[in-house]
């Protein structure tokens, strides 16, 4: 579901730069069944299917015996909310392990003992954690110095200072009528960050206050 993503763009590059490894484990590799089934129904008899304990275990402890993980993530609508700084803090560990989640949920064992993190991307339920995972793999990988080639670009993004970015604009300075700011033509560096700044900050005041509300 997810290899064409690690394939393509700043993904791609990042692996070939060797700046990062991104390996996918299939969880029926890890069964004994014929079937290699790695859902069952829940005790309790509520509706919908459980990832077995099983093929989980036998999956992380494997991937342990190869290395040191300093983080096993698991991808769930009930985690903490994943944002900038926690990407700029997983960026900088060496091994991470991110068990995406599915059906109703997996056996809460696995989250006892073996998970030590758990992030949610938003306050909804996707059928399944492998977007998640793409997603947190995704704003992880980019910032880790040398994946895009002007580092400045990423430490400048929404989020970073707790800020929306300010608008931003290309050639041609003129079209249709429609002006790029002169501040921006000006030359001048310092008014132009000035300008950013205040265009950041008044962004956040509108779109994203809740952001500004510890500040």
């Amino acid at each position: 579901m997810i290899e064409g993503f690690f394939n393509c763009s700043i993904m791609a590059r990042a692996q070939k730069k060797g700046i990062a490894e991104i390996h996918i484990h299939n969880l029926r590799d890890y069964t004994t069944d014929k079937y290699r089934r790695v859902d069952d129904y829940p005790f309790g008899g509520c509706a919908g299917m459980v990832m077995k304990i099983e093929p989980i275990a036998r999956c992380i402890s494997a991937l342990k015996e190869e290395r040191h993980y300093d983080e096993i993530i698991f991808t769930t609508p009930d985690g903490e909310q994943f944002d900038q700084p926690m990407a700029n803090t997983l960026s900088m560990k060496e091994n991470l392990m991110i068990l995406c989640g599915h059906f109703k949920g997996i056996d809460y064992r696995i989250r006892e003992h073996f998970i030590t993190k758990e992030i949610s991307i938003g306050d909804y339920v996707l059928t399944g954690g492998e977007l998640a995972a793409a997603v947190i793999t995704d704003s992880i990988v980019r910032i880790i110095p040398g994946v895009i080639s002007d580092e400045q670009s990423a430490l400048s993004d929404s989020f970073q200072d707790n800020l929306l970015a300010p608008p931003v604009y290309t050639r041609p300075a003129e079209y249709n009528g429609w002006k790029v700011p002169d501040i921006l033509l000006s030359g001048h560096e310092a008014k132009i960050r000035e300008w950013e700044f205040q265009q950041s900050l008044e962004r956040t005041q509108k779109l994203r206050p809740d952001l500004l509300k510890d500040k």
